[in-house]
């Protein structure tokens, strides 16, 4: 059990039957009246963002997190299919599951599964990819001035804003957690 004056970022809690992440917290000791917790929590399941109010001594259960590598094998137009690497079962999630967090990932790559309860309800994919550009306009020489950027299309179908230089076939490396572009490879 967790106080919540025990709550940090990052934390994740069950509160009222759902499983939430504590995003923000702050601790507020008013001039009149007892203290209490301000907090921004994160339903995992649907990723709404409430925000709540606790006495700091209310008590909630610990909600544990589980992350186990899968392998992503393919797409077969209506299922998202995995392999777990270390019993080789394969199972499938629909489009709604996944959302969109396949779409920095290529077929065959490692991601990691999150889990309650056996309720699969994210997918990580790896915190940096590389991945081909397949499509781009050219970029023209004198319009670096501003540090303009361009869009290009990834071999996986994402669309990426990419600095002017980078052109149609180049490698790039893309942080998936902003979606943005980080270095030529």
């Amino acid at each position: 059990m967790v106080t919540a004056g025990d709550f940090r970022n990052g934390l994740t809690v069950e509160v009222e039957g759902n499983v939430y992440q504590v995003l923000e917290f702050q601790h507020v000791k008013p001039g009149k009246g007892a203290a209490f917790v301000r907090t921004k929590l994160k339903n995992i399941k649907n990723g709404g963002v409430v925000e709540k109010t606790f006495r700091p001594t209310e008590k909630f259960p610990q909600a544990h997190i589980d992350r186990k590598d899968m392998q992503y094998l393919y797409n077969d137009g209506e299922m998202y299919n995995f392999m777990d690497v270390e019993t080789f079962d394969q199972f499938a999630l629909t489009a709604d599951q996944i959302g969109d967090s396949l779409k920095f990932v290529k077929e065959n790559e490692m991601v990691k599964m999150l889990s309650h309860g056996g309720e699969v309800f994210a997918i990580e994919p790896p915190l940096f990819v590389e991945l081909e550009v397949t499509e781009t306009e050219p970029g023209f020489k004198g319009d670096t001035a501003t540090g303009a950027s361009k869009p290009a299309t990834l071999e996986t179908g994402a669309i990426v804003n990419v600095p002017l230089f980078v052109n149609q076939g180049d490698v790039i490396s893309i942080d998936t957690r902003t979606g943005e572009y980080m270095k030529r490879v």
